[in-house]
Parts: C-alpha cells; sequence; structure tokens
C-alpha cells in the first residue's frame, strides 16, 4: 500500500521548493518526489529507497532529480503496469512540513487517550519526548513518578516495570503518535537512595550511573533533570555531573528545567549547567527557558562563551503550570510519603508552623512574589468536593470558602491528596513581541510542556505548536516559514537523535503534516483552555494517515523511538 499527497508545496528548514510537488509515501517513507503534473507517481513503481540517512549534523539540501531535469536512477525498474496508490490526498493550498516534534511533554501516558492525540495531531505534533523534568515512569516501576507527579503526567495504563525498553516497546503500533523519552534523574535517584536528601555514597553513585546508561542502551534521548522537584532539588552539580557522563559518552542531551525559578534568578541555574557541561562533556538543554529576551538570550550567549553546546525549548505562552505543592510546601516535606505530607497539612499545629515559618519565603519566589495567591489557578483538582474551584484563583477559592489562601491551598491539597496542578502566573507578563524575540533565537526548539489533566488546564497543552506558526510566522513576522520548520521539527530531531525525521526528503520517514498557512491559529486561551487548534487537517505518521479532516483514523503506526544518531532506523 503507498499513498500520494499531490499538488504541495514543499517547506522543511533547507528551504520552500518551487512550484508544487507530488509526494509519495510507502514502508513508513517518503520514497519519491516529483514536480506535480502529469500524474507520473501514479504509475510508477514503489522502488526501493535510494537515499543515505542524515548524519546528526547540519541537513543536507533534499534530493529531487525531477526538479534540475535529472534523469531518474538507472537502477529504477520500468515504470510500466504499477498499480495506483491506495490514497491520494490533494494537498492544494496548503503547505507539506515535517511532522512536528514536541521537544518537551507530560503526554508519557496520556498519548494513549484519543482525546489527547487528536489535540496533538491538530496542531501537526507527530512526536513528543516525555520523561521531563526528572520525574517519569521508567525506571523502576513507575509508582513514585505516578504518586508525585500525579498532577503533571497522570497515570500510564500498561507500563509496571522492566526500565526504559518496555516503556517504548508499550509505545509501538499502540497509538497514532510516536514517543521519545528521557531517563529522569530524579527517579533514578528514587531508585537507589528513596526518599534520603542525603549526598549519594560512591555505591550508590555507580548505581545511579549505572540506571543511567542502562536507560541511554535502551534508546533514551537523554537524562532530564527537575531540580526545584524531589528529589532533583536534594542532588548537587556534582552529583549531576556524574550522572551525565554516560550521557555524553551516548552523544545523547542533558535536558533540565533549572535550579532557582528562572526568570531574574536565571543566571544562577545557568551557572550550574556550565559547571556540568564543563565537567561531563554533555550537550545540554534547557527545559521551557522563561525570562525575558534580554536575559534568555544573554544567558546563551554565556554558555556559548563558556564552550557548552547548548539549546532550549520555550512555550508561546507568558505563564507557567506546575503541581500547586512545589511552589508552596517546603521539598524537605513533600519528598515524604504522601499519606505522611497529609498528615501534617491536616494538623493545625503543624499549619501554624507552615503558615509562621514557610509562607513568608514564598513572596521572595522570582516568578511569584507577594501577591502569589492571587497568581495561582486551579487547573486541576482530584477532589471532587472542589470541583466548583476549577478556572478559579487561590485567593477568589478562599473567598468563596469562607477562608484565607493558606487554609485554602493547605485543604485543597489535603482533599485531592496533593494531586493539584496550578497554572502560575508571572509579576511581569511579556508581549507577542518579547514571545518572538525569544523563540527566534536559532538554538530554540518548540516544546509545549503541555499537561493534559484537568478540568481548567494551561492552554499550552492543545494551542503551542499551531501559536508558534500563527505568532511568530504570521503575526509577528519574526521568522519564515523554514525557520519555522527548523523550530518545530528540525532541530529536535537533530538533537535528540530521532532518526530520519524533521526533513521533507527521498528516504525519510514519512512523519508529515499538511498546515493551511493562512489558517493555522490557537484556539486554546486561558480562559477557554480545552478548544482544538485549526489549521491543521491531514497528518501522517510512518505514512499512514491518521488524521483526516481534523479526525482520527483510528491507526496507530506510532512508535517508540529509540536514540540512535549515527544508525538508520529499521
Amino acid at each position: 500500500m503507498s499513498t500520494l499527497i499531490t499538488n504541495a508545496r514543499i517547506v522543511d528548514e533547507t528551504g520552500q521548493r518551487p512550484g508544487l510537488h507530488d509526494v509519495r509515501l510507502a514502508r513508513g517513507r517518503i520514497i519519491e518526489i516529483a514536480a506535480a503534473g502529469g500524474g507520473g507517481l501514479e504509475t510508477r513503481p514503489v522502488v526501493g529507497l535510494e537515499t543515505r540517512p542524515t548524519s546528526s549534523g547540519a541537513p543536507r539540501p533534499p534530493k529531487d532529480p525531477t526538479s534540475s531535469g535529472a534523469p531518474r536512477p538507472a537502477e529504477d525498474p520500468p515504470s510500466s503496469g504499477a498499480p495506483r496508490p491506495a490514497e491520494v490526498v490533494d494537498a492544494r493550498g496548503r503547505l507539506l512540513m515535517p511532522g512536528f516534534i514536541d521537544a518537551h511533554s507530560h503526554a508519557d501516558g496520556a498519548v494513549f487517550d484519543p482525546e489527547v492525540q487528536r489535540a496533538l495531531l491538530r496542531q501537526g505534533v507527530t512526536t513528543v519526548i516525555g520523561g521531563q523534568d526528572g520525574v517519569g515512569f521508567a525506571p523502576g516501576d513507575g509508582a513514585y513518578g505516578t504518586e508525585y507527579f500525579a498532577a503533571i503526567n497522570g497515570r500510564h495504563p500498561s507500563y509496571s516495570g522492566g526500565g526504559v525498553a518496555e516503556l517504548l516497546a508499550g509505545y509501538d503500533g499502540t497509538t497514532p503518535l510516536n514517543v521519545a523519552t528521557l531517563v529522569p534523574a530524579g527517579t533514578v535517584r528514587f531508585a537507589v537512595m528513596g526518599r534520603s536528601t542525603a549526598a549519594p555514597t560512591r555505591d550508590e553513585l555507580d548505581e545511579m550511573r549505572a540506571l543511567v546508561a542502562s536507560g541511554l542502551a535502551d534508546g533514551a534521548a537523554g537524562l532530564s533533570t527537575g531540580l526545584d522537584y524531589v528529589p532533583g532539588v536534594f542532588a548537587d552539580a556534582a552529583e549531576l555531573a556524574e550522572l551525565a557522563r554516560p550521557v555524553a559518552d551516548a552523544d545523547g542531551v542533558y535536558v533540565t528545567h533549572m535550579r532557582g525559578g528562572y526568570e531574574a534568578n536565571s543566571a544562577a541555574g545557568i551557572d550550574e549547567i556550565a559547571a556540568i557541561a564543563a565537567a561531563s562533556g554533555v550537550r545540554v538543554h534547557v527545559s521551557h527557558f522563561h525570562a525575558t529576551p534580554a536575559v534568555v538570550h544573554g544567558e546563551l550567549e554565556r554558555l556559548a562563551a563558556a564552550g557548552v553546546d547548548a539549546s532550549f525549548d520555550a512555550y508561546p505562552y507568558t505563564r507557567g503550570c506546575s503541581i500547586l505543592a512545589m511552589p508552596i510546601l517546603p521539598a524537605a516535606l513533600t519528598v515524604r510519603p504522601a499519606d505522611e505530607v497529609l498528615a501534617v497539612l491536616a494538623d493545625p499545629a503543624e499549619r501554624a508552623r507552615l503558615r509562621a515559618d514557610w509562607f513568608p519565603t514564598i513572596t521572595g519566589y522570582a516568578s511569584l512574589g507577594p501577591d502569589w495567591p492571587s497568581m495561582l489557578t486551579l487547573a486541576h483538582i482530584a477532589a471532587p468536593e472542589f470541583d466548583w474551584a476549577h478556572g478559579l484563583t487561590l485567593a477568589e477559592g478562599a473567598v468563596r470558602a469562607g477562608v484565607d489562601a493558606i487554609d485554602f491551598a493547605l485543604d485543597v491539597l489535603v482533599a485531592s491528596r496533593l494531586e493539584v496542578n496550578v497554572v502560575m502566573a508571572v509579576q511581569h507578563e511579556r508581549s507577542d513581541a518579547e514571545l518572538a524575540a525569544i523563540l527566534a533565537h536559532p538554538a530554540a526548539t518548540g516544546g509545549s510542556d503541555g499537561i493534559f489533566l484537568g478540568r481548567h488546564p494551561h492552554p499550552r497543552a492543545r494551542g503551542s505548536f499551531a501559536r508558534y506558526l500563527e505568532l511568530l510566522v504570521r503575526e509577528q513576522q519574526a521568522i519564515d516559514w523554514p525557520d519555522a520548520s527548523a523550530l518545530v521539527s528540525g532541530r529536535a530531531a537533530r538533537r535528540f537523535g530521532l532518526g530520519d525525521r524533521g526533513l521533507v526528503r527521498e528516504g525519510a520517514v514519512a512523519d508529515l503534516v499538511l498546515v493551511h498557512p493562512g489558517e493555522v491559529r490557537a484556539r486554546a486561551s486561558y480562559a477557554e483552555p480545552l478548544a482544538l487548534a485549526d489549521g491543521v487537517d491531514d497528518v501522517f505518521v510512518a505514512g499512514v494517515r491518521v488524521l483526516a479532516d481534523g479526525e482520527l483514523t483510528g491507526a496507530t503506526p506510532g512508535r517508540g523511538i529509540r536514540h540512535r544518531p549515527t544508525e538508520r532506523e529499521d
């Protein structure tokens, strides 16, 4: 079976091909590209793949013999008598682009949900990278990640152990999207040290390093840290540099939710990243780099001057989203088992101590400050009795409940067994022009940080990739379409070693998206966060149409992508 896409305007990071083209897909690959007209590809046979894999460096220009008048390769068999493709999709008026890659996703478990699949595909996303922020399902049995990140990743419907190999295998043929993963350093630390806040012994460090190396050998693309979460907050730079050594050896990436709250505190986090890179030789990637354009650009320049190979992702929104416990409770408390945390929060004397000793420190948090109750909007609350509070700030909810903001926040956490996430405003909202200035940086990759749990979630989960195109190309004109393709696809494919993805060329994996350039837009907003994007109606994964006319086809050609930067995928 093959598919023919006709009359497409082809765009990838190498540029936009002149004119319209027909593109033939078979056996999971783009097997032929020809100038549109005459129906030539409809009668040609499916021949052997002719191109060699692209290296992990800069891509070479796409091969297109027909555009230069060159003859077809002599080894091709005669074209007479070949069957017509099983499916023809007319792309007239649309751009054919490489499938988009979400470099920072929390859809590890949610990707099996058809509503989540549709939300991602309607943005053009064909691959997500999970295992983020140092907390994930593998290695181990998934219990820690499920408990601590219950309000971020949710639960995985099938994984119960077996490590990265088993986690990735669980995506093969079971979802319309691809999933790559990182080894989460916090999960590794928990597997070896439990809830200890101490520095590791030499034996513990050796065991953690071995777990990281094993995950990389199983196909993980790198190592992630979450240094404002537990237990990552207790790991110092020396420990992290040791864990990053096998990542450097595997040509993976050290991906970090850096320490300190970003924004005006970003320099401290960048200093630590530079120290880790210097000690280990690892390439680095800064997760959800939210700060002013001057801070983002300046800190990246500092890394470059220090000889650090760095990239970053950022979502096209100012506000953040995380578990409520992270910004408002001390790490020394939240590292404890959930039942112990809940007992403390329910104890009036313990609450009084937190009110006197801890809550005043929140006013110094870089992203929040003294008005924090008005800056945290409840997005996901597991407790049914607080269902009414979805979409309210803590300050608003407290007024309705007749208590102050501290008691209200703690009541919600107790009732929900800590399973609460919030949209977090910042002290200084950035303009669209400022967001565009950040995302136009040549080291930027698209990353939604999308969380799909909650009745009133952050709109970034359902809007980021459409908004990249709407905001940066059409509205701000900060980048052109080829640069947009680099942002949402090509750079991440190379950076994370995702095989022959990120380009529209013969021999590439046929993860492709058709985009209406004048219509693509994010409809999700802070007020209406569940609306799906417009402008992407047809998506292909491994050459199979998974979204047709905006709806799921039911096909599940997705796979767990194994990091193999120097090898061609089978």
